[in-house]
């Protein structure tokens, strides 16, 4: 798939320790600013319970969930857009990234120093921000320009652009997000042509204490007002509860959760907003030999969710038997979802709909 999502951050706010929590990655990097200077890559698992459940039933050699990629990109400093720091790198590599995971400190803690030397979640999302917005307004103009000097052929399309681009960039200038320019299907699609790094889908991770964990605090109430405008969603995390659950036994899990009143990771919570926030569905595949959850981007046809399990199931591909989700799990097997009716035939041109149990015929 390749698609991903990038953890941002300014430094000492968590963001590699919930990194290395979220792809279980052992060590954690020390407290100090550029304490991730080459990106890390990652995967996380995506937790569905409809996968378990379908692997009850078929009871197969394996199970393989679904995951998604995540970089864990350095600690950002104001400054960046003016190659402050690794600003130049920064900016790069979100520039890379489908979506972005900003996290945010929202705890109190003397023995962590905050860049800033106070904690406030709400002015360290505007320091990212502003970094982000005036790289934006640098590639608005240098694109604009580039539009009036194509104006002349008078195509009504590049005029469309432009007219876009202008407006576009006056929001910047008044320090707004593009993201909240995003009404319709064409002003997403000129944002993303535009490569702005503002315009990119966000989810905010609030790193707080344990007594914060279910009810939040007054960082988290602060952000929260600051985010409505944005349509973006707010997870609330303890990095510290991650890290620990990370160094148990996988067996004394389960009964750590119990005590602290949650009842699962929080890295879960996450994985399955990124996935969200991606723009990803999950159909499954079913057999004996293994029960596989696979992604594919909401909306696509048939022949592209083949195509993730192999190319030549795209080329070649003849048609889809589909069975819903409910109907498999309340039948029990492929062949009485038959007898009754409940499974389909489809071609080339059927939208797959999230948690479809697929098998694909072609010919290569």
């Amino acid at each position: 798939m390749g698609l991903q999502c990038g953890i941002v951050g300014l430094p000492n706010v968590g963001k590699s320790t919930l990194f290395n929590a979220l792809t279980s990655a052992g060590a954690l990097a020390a407290n100090y600013p550029f304490a991730t200077k080459d990106p890390n890559l990652g995967v996380i698992t995506v937790p569905d319970e409809r996968l378990d459940k379908l692997a009850e039933i078929v009871n197969p050699q394996r199970v393989v969930p679904t995951t998604v990629d995540i970089l864990d990109i350095a600690g950002l400093i104001k400054g960046a857009s003016k190659g402050e720091g690794l600003g130049n790198q920064f900016l790069a590599n979100i520039r890379e990234v489908d979506a972005i995971i900003h996290v945010l400190r929202a705890f109190d803690n003397d023995n962590i120093v905050h860049v800033d030397g106070s904690v406030d979640p709400v002015r360290d999302k505007e320091v990212v921000d502003v970094e982000l917005i005036l790289k934006d307004i640098e590639t608005m103009e240098k694109r604009i320009d580039r539009l009036r000097k194509q104006i002349k052929s008078g195509d009504k399309e590049i005029l469309k652009e432009l007219e876009f681009a202008e407006k576009l960039k006056i929001i910047l200038e008044e320090g707004k997000t593009a993201r909240t320019m995003i009404t319709d299907d064409e002003s997403a699609t000129f944002i993303k042509q535009f490569q702005i790094l503002t315009g990119k889908p966000v989810m905010y991770v609030c790193n707080v204490d344990e007594a914060s964990i279910h009810t939040g605090n007054k960082y988290t109430e602060q952000l929260k007002t600051v985010i409505q405008k944005e349509n973006a969603e707010m997870v609330l995390i303890s990095a510290g509860i991650e890290a620990e659950i990370t160094e148990l036994p996988a067996d004394e899990r389960e009964a750590f959760f119990k005590d602290m009143g949650l009842t699962e990771p929080g890295t879960y919570k996450i994985s399955r907003s990124a996935y969200k926030l991606l723009n990803l569905i999950t159909y499954f595949t079913a057999g004996e030999k293994e029960v596989r959850a696979w992604t594919v981007v909401k909306g696509s046809k048939a022949p592209q969710a083949a195509g993730v399990i192999h190319t030549d199931f795209e080329k070649g591909f003849i048609r889809a038997e589909v069975i819903h989700y409910p109907d498999f799990i309340h039948y029990k097997t492929e062949a009485a979802c038959k007898a009754v009716g409940k499974m389909s035939t489809e071609g080339k041109e059927y939208i797959v709909q999230d948690g479809d149990v697929m098998h694909f015929l072609f010919n290569v």
